[in-house]
Parts: structure tokens; C-alpha cells; sequence
């Protein structure tokens, strides 16, 4: 069974590393995935060891394509019960262009190509 995923959203939070012990470290981070904007999600990721500074660069607001494993845990408590955790572990974060930046940078280079058009002559017949 594969578990590597996908996940486009915004970066709502970016937190600091912690060192856990002293052999693991975590830092996590969470994204805004709005598959229904009316209805937004928020997801905490968790990245480990050395993809802590994975997410270095990266701000708040910035839209990102997230790769990341779904994993899961099972924890024995002292009173007996079972309990179960699940952690999505972020192996690769990549920066997405917005689409309405693309388009402006397509409509701003019409409009210079407009203005520096030689303006049209007056003496049309009608």
C-alpha cells in the first residue's frame, strides 16, 4: 500500500523546531486546504530529523504543494486502554505560483503592448 500523498493549501502556521530528545527533533506547520472555501480545513504536518528546515524560506500565506506520508501509531496508556495517533510527516514542500498572478502578468503585458501601439489615425470615413 502506498501512503505518499499529495496536498495543495496555504500556510496558515509555521512553528518553531523542537528537539524532542535528544536524538529527534520535530517541527510542524499548518496548512489552510479549502477543497470547499466555505468550509476550510486546517492540517498540521509534522517534519522530522533533518526536513525540519524544509519549510525555511517558506511564509505565512504563501500557497504550497505538500508531499507528505500518512502514518499511524497504536499507544498502550498504564490503565490498559488502547489508543491510536495518526501524523501526516511532510517529506517535500514546493511553492505554487497563483494562477491569478500568472494572468495578471499575461493582461499587464497586453496593455503595454497597447500603449506603445502607434495610436490609430483620425480621418476614419465615418
Amino acid at each position: 500500500m502506498d501512503n505518499q500523498m499529495k496536498i495543495t493549501g496555504r500556510i496558515l502556521a509555521i512553528n518553531d523546531t523542537e528537539q524532542i530528545s535528544d536524538t529527534f527533533q520535530k517541527r510542524t506547520f499548518v496548512l489552510t486546504y479549502a477543497e470547499h472555501p466555505q468550509y476550510p480545513e486546517y492540517i498540521t504536518f509534522a517534519l522530522i530529523q533533518d526536513r525540519c528546515s524544509l519549510i525555511d524560506g517558506f511564509q505565512v500565506g504563501q500557497n504550497v504543494e505538500v508531499s507528505f506520508n500518512l502514518k499511524g501509531r497504536q499507544w498502550q496508556s498504564p490503565e490498559g486502554q488502547t489508543k491510536y495517533f495518526n501524523s501526516l510527516q511532510a517529506w517535500r514542500i514546493e511553492p505554487i505560483a497563483k494562477e491569478g498572478a500568472q494572468s495578471t502578468a499575461q493582461e499587464n503585458t497586453a496593455q503595454q503592448a497597447e500603449e506603445s501601439a502607434p495610436a490609430p489615425e483620425d480621418d476614419l470615413p465615418f
